[in-house]
């Protein structure tokens, strides 16, 4: 208001003509806002796309609105991770990636200012992402249209969830970017998918949903080789009921027994057992020299670990092999040094040393936030899905539909991950860098680089069950 006082009192200086145009205008706001920001009534006063006024997203599940830059935020993103339970390490440097990349863009996508929430999608109770959390939370993005992106999920089976719900969102669906997700079912159907995957994700008809880490199909792929190498002939896969649990152990069985790897048993653990004992004996009747745990490390993963060791012996005696699901210190911290010593992890990506370009300038600048604590490579991940929204919707024109279509036509060039872009599916593709590499770990005092594996095409396709 004291602008548009000065404003008037210019204006009468000049003269008597121009006052009368001023005064025939017909509108008494201000008139110098960015194309595509919203006055004091949220409406668009440049031209640009009339977008509604900002609202927060609930507390319950949300931090407060950030914003760092000048003026005050036009559309909304949210991320939506677990930030309760094992996953709690990983998922907090995420919010501190994406943050960094708001920072280095100056909270702005093309002509509008970015706020942004954190949302939680995991509960207390659960010590993990919850069902009902993750319900809820897509509901409130949908409902509220302030968001027009979200960065999510951690989870699969949360995905799985909430991206129905963002597809039929108003305004022709709400953009998701995961950082994390790598079931396959999820874009793509086939093998080891259900005959309504992944169609019965996407109600509307259309995509809305893209994911910066290679699927599964990859990563049993990159298991498989490396097993192969470790000598491995007569595997035992085991899952923990859930989607991606599930999915990754179907992966690594078809890589496997591509490879000429015996798989002599494939079943679920109970994640509401108190030991698995009895489990373990029957696997040491099947004669296994692996052992692959598909699932995470929340789903009583630790008690899993324990008992492996109690009863078939140490990990050199009988192998154990994990996916991304378990690949955090926390793995080791509940399960004991002496329980993981001689495991292998693996994890989609390179370790944070091994990045170059874009994303090693990354790695250095959040490395300082971070101190001495030491980078988990899904931090880059998530830095990588907040540069690719932002990106989306600079490109767009500032509506959920828009940023959806813009979105699937990004193409990263040394990005933090490398170089790729988008299939009609969702998934990276003509991708270099980063984006196809796995790194095996060793598990030691913390988790050590054992190696990296990009997988050839023949055994992805052999995962994927083509």
């Amino acid at each position: 208001m004291k602008r548009r006082t000065l404003l008037a009192f210019l204006v009468l200086l000049i003269g008597a003509f121009a006052f009368a145009a001023v005064g025939c205008g017909g509108d008494d706001d201000d008139d110098t806002a960015t194309p595509g920001q919203t006055g004091e009534d949220g409406g668009d006063d440049g031209g640009g796309p009339d977008l509604p006024p900002v609202e927060e997203l609930p507390s319950s599940s949300c931090t407060a609105i950030e914003f760092e830059g000048e003026g005050d935020p036009d559309v909304l993103i949210a991320s939506d991770l677990p930030l309760q339970g094992s996953s709690r390490t990983q998922t907090l440097q995420m919010v501190g990636a994406i943050r960094q990349v708001l920072e280095s863009n100056e909270w702005r996508a093309g002509d509008v200012n970015v706020g942004y929430q954190s949302c939680d999608d995991s509960t207390a109770q659960a010590g993990k992402w919850d069902p009902g959390k993750s319900s809820q939370n897509a509901n409130a993005y949908a409902e509220n249209q302030s968001v027009i992106g979200v960065i999510g999920t951690f989870n699969s089976g949360a995905a799985a969830i909430e991206i129905p719900v963002l597809n039929q969102a108003p305004g022709g669906g709400l953009a998701m970017i995961s950082p994390a997700n790598t079931y396959v079912c999820l874009t793509e159907g086939g093998p080891g998918c259900a005959d309504d995957e992944p169609d019965k994700y996407y109600p509307a008809g259309t995509r809305n949903y893209t994911r910066v880490v290679a699927h599964d199909a990859y990563q049993g792929a990159a298991l498989a080789e490396f097993m192969q190498g470790q000598g491995t002939t007569s595997l035992y896969v085991l899952n923990d009921k859930e989607a991606y649990g599930l999915g990754v152990a179907t992966n690594v069985r078809n890589a496997a027994e591509h490879l000429g790897i015996e798989v002599v048993g494939f079943e679920a653990w109970d994640p509401k057992a108190s030991n698995y004992e009895a489990l373990m004996r029957k696997i040491g009747q099947s004669g296994a020299d692996g052992v692959f745990l598909g699932g995470l490390i929340d789903e009583n993963g630790a008690q899993v670990i324990k008992d492996k060791v109690k009863v078939l012996g140490d990990n050199e005696t009988v192998k154990l092999y994990m996916p991304d699901g378990f690949t955090t210190q926390q793995t080791i911290d509940e399960s004991g040094v002496e329980n993981t010593r001689g495991a292998f992890f693996s994890v989609a990506g390179v370790p944070a040393e091994e990045f170059t370009g874009r994303g090693a300038e990354f790695v250095e600048e959040f490395q300082e936030v971070l101190g001495d604590e030491p980078i988990d490579p899904y931090a880059v991940y998530g830095a990588q899905a907040a540069q690719v929204l932002l990106d989306a919707i600079a490109a767009s024109d500032y509506t959920r539909a828009g940023v959806i279509e813009a979105m699937f036509g990004v193409t990263v060039e040394d990005g933090f991950l490398g170089s790729f872009s988008f299939s009609e599916n969702g998934d990276p593709e003509l991708a270099s860098g980063a984006v196809v590499g796995f790194s095996i770990f060793r598990g030691e005092e913390e988790l050590e680089v054992e190696t990296v594996i990009s997988p050839q095409a023949e055994n992805v396709e052999a995962a994927g069950g083509t």
